[in-house]
């Protein structure tokens, strides 16, 4: 919680070597680690601090993802929550069970027609030139989100 960490700000500044002389007010985040690639300014705000350390425990790199496409402004949780549809080794892959998922393949199987006649590529380049977007973040690791 932003207060908690104010706390833990405030402790920081107590065992600085110019206690002695002034008071310490001024603080600045010069590193950080477990941010999932989403950079932070020098003086960035508690509140937005605590917030993404909230939704990237929650959602961990998808939402870090996420994040970094559509920016700070429109990066809201509830707009992850409705845009992210999971992580696929690609995007055939997540086309291939969507189809599954949705009984196309076993509708194709009931009237004797293999999923080896699907042309995965053209079906898959169709569903992401305006309905879909995807990250690649590694090898067989793709988020999949909804535009």
């Amino acid at each position: 919680e932003p207060e908690e960490i104010l706390e833990d700000i405030e402790w920081m500044l107590s065992w600085s070597p110019m206690v002695d002389i002034e008071p310490c007010e001024e603080w600045a985040i010069h590193d950080y680690e477990c941010w999932e690639g989403i950079e932070l300014s020098e003086y960035e705000d508690i509140e937005t601090v605590s917030k993404l350390a909230q939704l990237l425990e929650e959602h961990g790199k998808a939402y870090a993802v996420y994040y970094q496409h559509y920016g700070n402004d429109y990066a809201t949780e509830e707009d992850f929550k409705d845009r992210y549809l999971g992580e696929y080794e690609d995007e055939e892959d997540f086309v291939y069970q969507s189809w599954e998922s949705n009984g196309m393949i076993q509708q194709l199987k009931e009237i004797n027609i293999s999923t080896f006649y699907i042309d995965w590529k053209a079906v898959t380049r169709d569903w992401f030139i305006d309905s879909y977007f995807s990250v690649e973040i590694g090898h067989k690791e793709t988020y999949i989100f909804i535009r």
